[in-house]
């Protein structure tokens, strides 16, 4: 009797607990928060050395701040291989220093994807694999110089972002506009804050080539000389960069702190270069010209110059012969005797 009662009361408590306990989904990774209603998971604060293994399936925002997770693995968000429904994912101050091939893959529904404010020097070209729907991507201060080149490299392979419309690299130091990029929907490009001094006419052309597409591109210290002349051009004559006013010269001379779009086309000193190529292309002209009336004359006269030649060389003879004679005479003075 008493022990059908003590079992009775163990049946009961572990129901209990199965009540309280979360099970499958509705777990809640530790030191995150987790709100059902709104789909977001957050874990902040450096207590998690990798990405949480138990995410809920309900979750549609995971949102991982200020932790310290180095590497980003393969899979690293769906390591049992299954999909996960995620739409927005903040990876934000954490650090992150590589991203190794397919670390996405699985999230096939995943629309903003934020990566700013770490440390990357290391992107695997296969990285975006799997992000067909992926509309935002955003480096914002992220990239040391050999990443932003293994980005570009990887943001080359379109199939993969074919879906893309908005791309954040600003505050990366980068020289040069990354429009090697063959995605055909992007429609924001973020470029402010970088070290580009100039855009060249081969980058100019692509502009050209893209009407859709609208580019940022203040905090840059262009340099306003004859080299950037085509992207005058063509800032003056198109509505593609909203934040055309806040573009300022970083030099040279007195164009240092003027807007662009207040600059003068002769400012840029392209006239002046134009006038001294002019220049000496004339001079070239000139002195061949003057080449090919000598060589006429020569060849026009060439007769009475065969025969003024032919003087000097008689004249030139008798004077060796004199010379001679008189070298003799100075050798033997007998020969001078004679003379006598």
């Amino acid at each position: 009797m008493l022990y059908s009662v003590f079992l009775d009361q163990r049946l009961v408590c572990f129901a209990v607990l199965l009540f309280f306990i979360p099970v499958g989904g509705d777990y809640c990774p530790p030191s995150c928060l987790c709100a059902r209603e709104s789909g977001t998971v957050t874990c902040r604060g450096g207590e998690h050395p990798g990405v949480p293994g138990a995410i809920p399936d309900w979750a549609s925002t995971l949102i991982l701040r200020g932790n310290n997770l180095t590497t980003l693995p393969r899979w690293a968000f769906c390591p049992s291989g299954a999909r996960r429904p995620l739409v927005t994912l903040s990876l934000s101050h954490n650090g992150i220093r590589v991203i190794e091939p397919h670390a996405f893959q699985g999230l096939t529904s995943l629309l903003v994807l934020d990566l700013s404010h770490n440390r990357l020097v290391s992107i695997s070209p296969g990285v975006f694999s799997g992000l067909l729907e992926l509309r935002s991507l955003n480096f914002n201060q992220s990239l040391a110089p050999l990443a932003a080149v293994q980005l570009v490299n990887a943001l080359s392979l379109g199939e993969h972002l074919r879906s893309l419309h908005r791309l954040d690299l600003a505050g990366n130091h980068l020289t040069s506009v990354p429009l090697g990029i063959h995605m055909s929907n992007l429609h924001t490009l973020v470029l402010t804050n970088n070290s580009i001094q100039t855009v060249g006419r081969d980058h100019v052309a692509t502009l050209y080539q893209r009407p859709r597409m609208r580019i940022y591109l203040s905090l840059n210290p262009f340099w306003c000389g004859c080299e950037l002349e085509a992207f005058y051009s063509w800032l003056r004559n198109s509505s593609q960069v909203p934040d055309v006013g806040a573009l300022v010269c970083s030099g040279p001379g007195a164009r240092q702190g003027v807007r662009l779009e207040h600059l003068q086309e002769e400012e840029l000193g392209c006239a002046d270069q134009d006038l001294e190529a002019v220049s000496y292309v004339f001079l070239g002209l000139v002195l061949a010209l003057i080449g090919v009336v000598f060589l006429m004359v020569l060849y026009l006269n060439r007769e009475g110059i065969k025969r003024w030649l032919n003087n000097i060389r008689e004249a030139c003879r008798d004077q060796m012969e004199v010379y001679h004679y008189r070298y003799e005479q100075d050798s033997d003075p007998s020969l001078a005797n004679v003379a006598v």
